[in-house]
């Protein structure tokens, strides 16, 4: 019932992880699909290759999103190469242990920058490309993190508290120009980032224990919804925080 065929999605971070389903979930709906990555070039390359076997078009485009010439850079080469931009997700983000009384002012500012600075110029790009026409989707990663805070993550959990808070202000800002804004709040998911926690066995099976589902995520698990918001199955959501953690965290 999901068809995306003729639009064209932007994913930030699309060459690994949540993004990376999300590209190739994107592809399978008919989308053509532009990712952005910050270093991992080889992976990306797969992902773009791997959307080409299916008889997909996708494009990658590199770049330090914290950057406004990237962001714009982005959003070009995507319209001149497909035409129009219809759904943008932006998922860019890293997740960097850091102690408040040790982190250094380097830290803080990277994580705010990748994190959070990045979100604010994809959605000013976004939103200075869809208003014109009135419609379009625009999908932000954040976490439950950002919902209940994580020790000695605290600046991870200020930009994706931060996020929620940008969702709901650009879904009522955006709303009358008939551009749907809203996010994801993913708990634990099986992906690179979380690599070093999930290799112990006894994090593992703590974590596992505090999810009701009594699994962890896939990173298809998280690409599914982020799908769904970008589809006309969710044309009435607006504004929306879609938690999905298995019911680890449950908040309205």
């Amino acid at each position: 019932m999901i068809d995306l065929k003729g639009q064209t999605a932007i994913v930030t971070g699309g060459s690994r992880g949540i993004g990376r389903a999300t590209c190739l979930l994107f592809a399978k709906a008919g989308a053509r699909v532009a990712l952005s990555y910050r270093h991992d070039r080889s992976s990306a390359e797969e992902v773009v290759s791997e959307i080409h076997s299916m008889g997909g078009e996708a494009i990658r485009v590199e770049g330090d999103l914290s950057n406004r010439t990237v962001v714009e850079q982005l959003f070009e080469t995507t319209r001149n190469r497909f035409g129009r931009i219809d759904v943008v997700v932006g998922h860019a983000g890293i997740w960097k242990r850091g102690p408040i009384d040790e982190m250094s002012d380097t830290e803080w500012q990277e994580t705010v920058d990748v994190n959070l600075n990045s979100i604010y110029l994809t959605c000013q790009m976004s939103a200075r490309e869809m208003k014109p026409r009135r419609s379009g989707r625009i999908i932000l990663v954040s976490s439950t993190a950002g919902q209940r805070g994580e020790a000695y993550y605290s600046h991870y959990a200020a930009t994706k508290g931060a996020i929620i808070a940008m969702t709901k202000s650009l879904a009522a800002e955006l709303g009358p120009f008939n551009i749907r804004v809203n996010a994801v709040a993913p708990g634990w998911v099986l992906t690179d980032m979380c690599t070093e926690v999930m290799s112990d066995a006894d994090q593992r099976r703590a974590i596992e224990e505090g999810i009701p589902l009594g699994r962890i995520a896939t990173a298809e698990d998280i690409a599914g919804p982020i799908l769904f918001l970008a589809s006309n199955l969710s044309d009435h959501i607006q504004g929306e925080i879609v938690n999905v953690n298995g019911g680890s965290v449950l908040c309205g």
